[in-house]
């Protein structure tokens, strides 16, 4: 599998990495360590979790199968904090004493002494932006985190933060934005995108299928055993459920009649070759569906089809987007 840099640092992950949602909740232990071992076994390298994901489960699943299964070193682990996990002073948010509990939690529970990439899981409009990226600083300088990055923050928090950063002696430099990025979704094009790319910052981007909206297993009805029949992931899924998903979800199927591949590899392959993107994360219900989004890593998208998909999903930037470049 290819290995990218993440933004302008010298980290380099796979350009296709594995998402951990579920682990925990609809995907056991079992199961997860046979996703872990066939996405290691194929040159994966990236592997994404969050201290909230099946309330820490995630992480302790996937902290019991390092070295056992896959060495520790051939693993790039990241992880997340800021999510609201518990109760009390510490329970959540990007205080410094919320951000360094969760660190030592998910250290914790993975079973490491440090963590490789460790973002901040979203903005938090209660706490100085000095005091949260003075935590990351910390948790840098003291080892326990090689690099950091942000998810889910907007142009503007994105931009203010890696200034923040580049321009603070000895702080630690933010090298990627964990985004959601699909045909679906591409609202970070306007003002996340730009500001990752003047900035050195690497993309991240989950849900590249498009919540799997984009395999076009919802076109005509709810499969029993996908997510969106799930009561907890069916307004996940529900939220790409729209008339202009559907018309682009039928110019991915199209796509993928003509090239003889699937919907899913088209969408993915769109994704994980959008500039700016270091890597696409996704997660999968079992090892087969895991090994079908990887066999995307064999297929380049001709010129002719990534520009009517371009077309199709066409996010329509305005005023004052247009006027950048």
């Amino acid at each position: 599998m290819e290995q990218r840099h993440l933004g302008a640092s010298g980290l380099r992950v796979s350009r296709i990495g594995l998402g951990t949602m579920t682990w925990g909740r609809d995907t056991d232990a079992d199961e997860a360590a046979s996703q872990l071992v066939a996405f290691a076994d194929l040159g994966g390298t990236l592997v994404d979790t969050a201290d909230v994901y099946s309330d820490g489960e995630s992480e302790r699943i996937l902290g019991s199968l390092l070295d056992d299964l896959v060495p520790r070193q051939d693993i790039v682990l990241a992880t997340k904090a800021v999510a609201r996990r518990g109760e009390g002073p510490f329970g959540g948010g990007a205080s410094r004493g919320s951000l360094l509990t969760a660190l030592e939690g998910s250290l914790r529970r993975l079973g490491v002494d440090h963590i490789d990439l460790w973002q901040l899981h979203a903005w938090d409009a209660a706490t100085p932006l000095e005091e949260t990226l003075a935590a990351v600083d910390h948790a840098v300088t003291s080892g326990k985190v090689r690099y950091a990055g942000v998810s889910n923050y907007t142009g503007w928090q994105l931009a203010t933060a890696a200034s923040r950063q580049r321009s603070t002696p000895l702080a630690a430099p933010l090298v990627c934005a964990q985004m959601e990025y699909s045909l679906l979704e591409r609202g970070l094009e306007r003002e996340v995108g730009p500001a990752a790319a003047h900035h050195g910052l690497g993309l991240v981007a989950w849900a590249p299928l498009g919540r799997g909206v984009l395999t076009g297993k919802y076109r005509a009805a709810t499969p029993a055993d996908s997510r969106g029949a799930s009561t907890h992931y069916a307004p996940y899924v529900d939220h790409h459920r729209t008339e202009r998903a559907a018309r682009i979800v039928q110019a991915v199927v199209t796509a993928a009649d003509g090239l003889a591949t699937s919907p899913l590899s088209v969408a993915l392959a769109w994704v994980r070759d959008r500039p700016g993107v270091a890597s696409a994360v996704v997660g999968a219900r079992d090892t087969g569906q895991l090994l079908g989004s990887l066999v995307s890593e064999e297929l380049t998208l001709p010129a002719a089809i990534r520009a009517a998909l371009d077309d199709v999903s066409d996010p329509e930037l305005g005023y004052p987007e247009t006027q950048l470049g």
